[in-house]
């Protein structure tokens, strides 16, 4: 099948947890932020509470962001409710981040394992399964998402790589030839099907040196089996730039108002779109 045609002047733009200057991450309040610059999409991740409460939450414990102790995964939503991000705003449900801002779509990291049985009736229930793009660092835990949506959405959600895709569509960026097409059905009882791959520039290896990610023999291979590319997380001006010439797909940022500038003067704000 040949892949779609690309959008090359509609990069997508992606608000990193919402946009807040303080800190607040995945608040409402940076997500309301993040609407108000003009983005459709914004990234967060969920992490769900002992008592099935998915939240809108990045880490694992209250201790980075809150100042309080305490794993989400053993406390209940009631005894997180009151909790503050960075001394502002709320942890939120992502119940709450659905319905209270029904224009926003949302790229979603599933973080832990309770997630996996509690987010897709989530969004089946809220009819916003059409809304999100599912993605997790562990491969397991994405297929297994994805597959229970599948089941209550009757059709396939669109989706970026876990670690094990990424990792195996740069090394056969590397190998060239037939090999995708190859690795895809060796790999195919672990690695679901994705049609985007979100990936940082740059690996840093041991010692400190630095290997390139994204250069332009990747984006040329997965460009050629219809995977776009989002790049995370960038936060300079001049970066998102060069990246944008180099044919990337799409930016992560913490820095939204940057990124709105700079598509701005380009012409290509607002965005269309993932």
């Amino acid at each position: 099948m040949t892949p779609p045609a690309r959008r090359r002047d509609a990069p997508a733009a992606l608000a990193h947890r919402g946009f807040s200057r303080e800190g607040a991450e995945n608040t409402l309040d940076a997500f309301r932020a993040a609407r108000d610059l003009g983005y459709e999409w914004i990234e967060t991740d969920v992490n769900t509470t002992a008592d099935g409460v998915v939240l809108s939450f990045h880490d694992g414990t209250l201790d980075r962001v809150t100042g309080d102790a305490g794993e989400v995964s053993r406390l209940t939503w009631d005894q997180i409710r009151s909790r503050r991000v960075a001394g502002a705003g709320g942890i939120p449900r992502l119940a709450d981040l659905l319905t209270e801002l029904p224009e926003l779509k949302l790229n979603i990291d599933v973080k832990d394992e309770a997630s996996v049985t509690a987010l897709p009736p989530l969004l089946h229930a809220l009819g916003a399964v059409h809304r999100v793009r599912v993605t997790s660092f562990s491969e397991s835990r994405r297929r297994r998402t994805l597959r229970r949506l599948h089941e209550l959405a009757g059709r396939p959600v669109p989706t970026s790589s876990g670690q094990g895709g990424m990792r195996l569509l740069l090394v056969c960026s590397w190998l060239g030839g037939p090999s995708w097409r190859l690795a895809r059905r060796a790999a195919a009882r672990w690695i679901a099907p994705f049609d985007t791959v979100q990936i940082p520039r740059r690996h840093r290896l041991r010692g400190g040196a630095e290997l390139e990610l994204v250069t332009p023999r990747f984006l040329d291979f997965a460009h050629r089996h219809g995977i776009d590319v989002h790049v995370w997380t960038i936060n300079d001006a001049a970066e998102m730039a060069e990246l944008l010439e180099l044919g990337v797909d799409g930016i992560v940022t913490d820095r939204a108002d940057l990124l709105a500038e700079l598509l701005a003067e380009r012409g290509q704000w607002p965005p269309s779109g993932v």
